[in-house]
């Protein structure tokens, strides 16, 4: 009879565990690795299957628990592959879904969270994830030449960024590229306050020399000023001096004596000579994306120090110290693509500058080790607790052999569902770069380049016309 008994609950726990042991990561894992291999039509199938619909045009009726991830990882494959309508619907419904701060958590997940695992409650996006729905959805309308819908989403990329000033720091808001695009945006929208606002947001993150010439013709048309607006329209003006006022200024990243607005003192320009203005974004490479990891109870009480009470701090130490509790599982990041790559550009065969606007991959290992401590402690109190439910049952039992079985698989079975939290936002690329450049009306060709990916566009482009064009790179 006990063998039947030992048997049972020994087949129910490995049923738990065959259910509960596969995390996020290991769901995407098939379509990462497509990417890796320059897959692209091969991931977005993956993501389709994840997403249990037939094709990219479908979405699921469900659309929050993982599915939200699955959706954000498939907008960025669908950017890659320049289908810019269904990666902008894609993050779209994505965006109403995440939320940084996460109001909508019940008690139920707060037990989940205690007993079981991280990942069962809903998910809590960092704050460089939220931002960047925003920012890589204004390349994709921009990309569609839809100035109407880009403003919109430079709307809620701003409402997004004061709720982080206000609970984070303006440092944690101002994120370059964005600030950057919509600045852009509103430039071709004809608001020149909104415009240099967002410029000089983006110019307090990153130097763009790209950005000096489009400030200093702004400010004609509009009295708002910052100490660092005032200062590039003073290096502007001593450059506008007779000795000098023949040659572009030389920190103009286009090198090119077509962007003579740059200068207060250029005269204006006949509209049928106006040169077209081209915004270039090139991503490439991919953010670490979340593993499972197993370490030693030692090792995971230093990881968690400071992120436990004292209580729990000194129940693990006791338990470890005789040799009770080993391991501890919990989430932890993976390796970057393609940080140490480059873009490159050419317009009608000449070199242009490039500038780096974000290392995403950067901003995801400092979000993760802000929260590190605290994920392992949760572990480390999730394992506290399976420990101490198969002393129940144990107790329950009357002790005894049973006892020790019932034990035995109570904290099998709580280990076998315990699944770190590998959720993330996968497919955002590593690094994000800008050009932006003047060009005569008129054909011409622009050579982007990534992570050994390479296209050529054939452009026309009217007098005083604007153009953004995008590569995006996932591997």
């Amino acid at each position: 009879m006990l063998n039947v008994r030992f048997s049972g609950l020994l087949l129910a726990a490995l049923s738990v565990g065959a259910a509960g042991c596969a995390s996020h990561s290991d769901y995407t894992k098939a379509a990462r690795s497509a990417l890796d291999a320059g897959q692209t039509n091969d991931a977005l199938t993956r993501y389709n299957e994840a997403l249990d619909v037939p094709n990219a045009k479908q979405l699921p009726p469900k659309i929050g628990g993982d599915n939200v991830l699955f959706i954000l990882d498939r907008a960025m494959v669908l950017q890659s592959l320049k289908n810019y309508e269904l990666s902008e619907r894609d993050l779209s419904v994505a965006d109403k879904q995440i939320e940084v701060l996460d109001f909508s958590r019940s008690s139920l997940d707060d037990i989940g969270k205690y007993v079981f695992s991280d990942s069962t409650g809903p998910y809590k996006a960092p704050i460089y994830e939220k931002l960047l729905i925003n920012t890589m959805n204004m390349v994709n309308y921009l990309a569609q030449h839809d100035l109407e819908g880009a403003r919109v989403e430079a709307r809620r990329l701003a409402v997004m960024q004061r709720f982080v000033k206000d609970t984070k720091g303006s440092s944690a808001a101002l994120i370059a590229p964005g600030s950057y695009l919509a600045g852009f945006i509103f430039e071709k929208s004809n608001d020149p306050d909104e415009a240099l606002r967002y410029y000089d947001e983006a110019l307090a993150q990153q130097p763009f020399g790209s950005l000096e010439p489009a400030v200093v013709r702004l400010a004609q048309k509009s009295s708002y000023r910052t100490p660092r607006i005032d200062a590039i329209l003073k290096k502007y003006a001593a450059q506008a001096e007779p000795s000098s006022a023949a040659t572009p200024p030389p920190n103009n990243p286009n090198n090119s004596a077509s962007t003579a607005t740059a200068s207060p003192a250029t005269p204006a320009i006949a509209a049928a000579d106006q040169p077209a203005e081209v915004l270039v974004v090139i991503s490439y490479g991919r953010v670490p994306a979340k593993i499972a990891k197993r370490v030693p109870i030692g090792l995971a009480l230093t990881f968690a120090s400071g992120a436990l009470s004292p209580y729990d701090q000194a129940r693990a130490n006791r338990l470890a110290a005789q040799g009770l509790v080993t391991w501890v599982n919990f989430p932890e990041l993976g390796q970057p693509r393609g940080e140490w790559g480059s873009a490159h550009l050419a317009v009608d065969g000449s070199s242009r500058v490039i500038e780096q606007a974000l290392a995403v991959d950067l901003e995801a290992k400092k979000a993760w080790d802000d929260i590190k401590g605290s994920v392992v402690a949760s572990a480390i109190t999730r394992l506290i607790t399976r420990l101490v439910a198969g002393e129940v049952a144990d107790k329950a039992s009357g002790g005894g052999t049973l006892g020790t079985i019932l034990s035995l698989v109570t904290q099998a079975t709580l280990t076998a569902t315990d699944t770190p939290d590998t959720r993330s936002w996968s497919t955002l690329p590593a690094r994000i770069t800008v050009a932006r450049f003047t060009i005569p009306a008129g054909t011409h060709w622009v050579d982007l380049g990534a992570r050994g990916r390479s296209e050529r566009y054939k452009i026309t482009v009217r007098p005083g016309d604007w153009a953004l064009l995008g590569l995006t790179v996932l591997r």
